[in-house]
């Protein structure tokens, strides 16, 4: 559905994007990452019509956004960081200017209400938009890029500024839409896109540095695989059992959350699975295991180990 090819964008002797190239196909949401500066708006900007690249081709719905920039702007929903609200008109009057302004047929702003609905604004569509809230006003604005039905929808910071509750209520929202639209999500908070989106791409200093599943990337980043276990019984002993068992480096006891029980992190050596054989060891050993759950690498530590490891 898009198609980055090569993509370089200067300004001066500044290199802001340096020959990067990724693709997101037809159904999915992708986040789309990188510390400030690292040119994340920038190509997004490409990628949306409203920058031209100064080398290589960005392609949405097979269509190439310098040959027919009108073309993929109809196939395109845009939330930038700061949604483009005229604050005196009121939702209905703004709503149906977008549309006049994307041309979008008589016939088809009857979907106007179902818009509304989806978005979570149809009581609020007679009031101006400059007495709604920050929350309401970012609805308008993810509204406004699903005028026309759009194939693609490119969200720049979508919760910025919002409360939990109104954080929550978009991402919900987002996942919804990710069911009928190709989504690329853009956001500094990183829960955020490991809840909805089922790829990342992540780029560094204009490079790509990652483009691949939350999981696939904590598995080639991992040196060794982490296993926090909660046994019930004493510390010692349990720790004695534990490092006996085939595959594991270390175990580590990191306190008691329950009275009778310890807490204890396994390190093994990487691709190994040591569960069943932690289960086999206290089971005859006459130690309850009452929980176990893997330690795997956080997008944090996934962004932060591939932008920091770029940026030296």
């Amino acid at each position: 559905m898009i198609e980055v090819k090569d993509l370089t964008k200067r300004y001066g002797k500044h290199l802001a994007v340096n020959a990067i190239n990724f693709r997101v196909d037809s159904g999915e949401v992708v986040g789309f990452l990188g510390p400030n500066g690292a040119g994340k708006s920038t190509t997004m900007n490409i990628i949306t019509g409203y920058l031209s690249a100064t080398e290589g081709t960005v392609a949405v719905d097979g269509i190439d956004v310098l040959e027919d920039p009108e073309g993929v702007k109809s196939r395109l929903g845009y939330l930038p960081e700061q949604p483009p609200l005229y604050v005196e008109m009121t939702v209905t009057e703004y709503l149906n200017f977008v549309a006049r302004i994307k041309k979008v047929p008589k016939a088809e702003r009857g979907r106007m209400d179902t818009i509304l609905e989806r978005v979570g604004i149809a009581e609020v569509k007679g009031r101006r938009i400059d007495n709604l809230s920050k929350g309401y006003r970012q609805r308008v604005g993810l509204a406004q890029a699903l005028v026309g039905n759009p194939k693609v929808l490119v969200l720049d910071e979508p919760t910025i500024g919002l409360d939990p509750h109104q954080i929550i209520d978009i991402r919900n929202l987002i996942k919804e839409l990710g069911q009928e639209h190709t989504i690329v999500l853009s956001s500094h908070i990183l829960p955020e896109v490991s809840a909805v989106c089922d790829r990342i791409v992540i780029i560094s200093q204009g490079r790509l540095v990652a483009s691949d599943t939350p999981d696939n990337l904590a598995r080639s980043l991992a040196k060794s695989t982490e296993l926090a276990v909660r046994v019930r019984g004493l510390e010692a002993d349990a720790v004695k059992i534990l490092s006996g068992v085939k595959g594991v480096e270390s175990a580590k006891p990191v306190g008691t959350m329950e009275p009778g029980t310890v807490d204890i992190n396994l390190r093994s050596v990487r691709d190994i699975d040591i569960r069943e054989g932690v289960f086999r060891a206290l089971t005859k050993a006459d130690l309850p295991l009452l929980m176990m759950k893997s330690l795997d690498l956080t997008l944090e530590d996934i962004f932060l180990q591939l932008t920091t490891r770029e940026e030296r």
